[in-house]
């Protein structure tokens, strides 16, 4: 066994791609692409896998089809310093928030929020404002994806329960 990590060359690159383009795409399909055989692509994608390169496939809903109609991005401003650490144990008690950063400039925190409605997002709002830490938030509605096909127009995760209860 070799103990030095494998290259990531050039083929690896043409196979992630294709993968982040369609994880559907067969290795066949893939290797004809390419210029290397299905076993060989499965090699590869084997070793992305276990490297940690590749990490998971998924696929992308439309948030509509799941209940999430209302979509917002939130700036978070913390009294002192709030470790990223404390600011990731609060989100992920909150399944409306698709995804959370830490940034630099103002804000302490970048949070993409969805929701069902305007009225949902205002109580997702008011939980996440009643963290003893949380000083402020600013809010941003999106109004429409300039770019449908990004991951940012899409959602991986379900909407908690009752969010396809759409009235």
């Amino acid at each position: 066994m070799n103990s030095r990590p494998t290259a990531f060359d050039e083929l690896d690159r043409k196979i992630v791609t294709a993968l982040m383009a369609n994880a559907r795409t067969s290795f066949a399909e893939i290797g004809a692409a390419i210029g290397l055989s299905s076993t060989a692509v499965k090699r590869r994608v084997d070793r992305l896998r276990e490297t940690g390169v590749i990490t998971g496939f998924t696929a992308t809903v439309r948030p509509s089809a799941l209940g999430w109609r209302t979509e917002a991005y939130v700036e978070v401003y913390c009294e002192g310093a709030a470790p990223p650490r404390r600011l990731a144990e609060v989100v992920r008690n909150h399944p409306e928030i698709a995804a959370a950063m830490t940034v630099t400039g103002g804000a302490d925190a970048l949070l993409h929020v969805r929701a069902r409605d305007v009225e949902h997002f205002e109580e997702v709002l008011e939980r996440i404002r009643q963290e003893p830490f949380i000083r402020k938030t600013i809010s941003v509605m999106v109004l429409s994806h300039l770019l449908p096909d990004s991951p940012e127009a899409g959602v991986t995760q379900p909407a908690p329960d009752g969010a396809s209860d759409v009235r």
